[in-house]
């Protein structure tokens, strides 16, 4: 097993993980969609995708996308997917990908790693708890939908 940084050659396997990941979000499935989204990330290189694959077979992945912090003057990242096939769930490796993903955003000299996820999801919530992330207590994040 291994976790690496996708590149072009990952698009197939990372898109079938990435179009579960937005069905487990109770969106349409949409393979082409999601194909073609993760095409212009990797183009651009305005993400990072890590991936978990065991032989041939991708069993996860994780896309962080940068942003800044104003008050420290410094590089922040969004980790904003994490998604384990159902198969290979309970073997560690989203504590895996977390992992992977601090020692980037340390390498990048990011000043946070920042995460969200759905009130209903105990088991990131607990996972993102058990690896150091806390609820934020200080901000109230507002979104305007467009």
């Amino acid at each position: 097993m291994e976790i690496y940084q996708a590149t072009m050659e990952d698009l197939e396997g990372v898109s079938v993980l990435f179009n579960h990941y937005r069905q487990f979000y109770e969106q349409a499935s949409d393979l082409e969609g999601a194909k073609t989204y993760l095409t212009v990330r990797l183009e651009k290189k305005d993400s990072v995708i890590f991936v978990v694959k065991e032989d041939k077979y991708y069993l996860g992945f994780t896309q962080l996308y940068p942003t800044f912090s104003s008050i420290s003057m410094k590089r922040a990242w969004i980790l904003n997917d994490l998604y384990i096939a159902s198969e290979a769930r309970k073997r560690g490796l989203g504590e895996q990908l977390l992992e992977k993903a601090k020692k980037f955003a340390i390498e990048t000299g990011a000043v946070s790693l920042s995460l969200s996820t759905a009130p209903d999801n105990q088991a990131a919530q607990r996972l993102y708890e058990k690896n150091g992330y806390q609820k934020d207590t200080n901000f109230y994040h507002y979104e305007l939908g467009l």
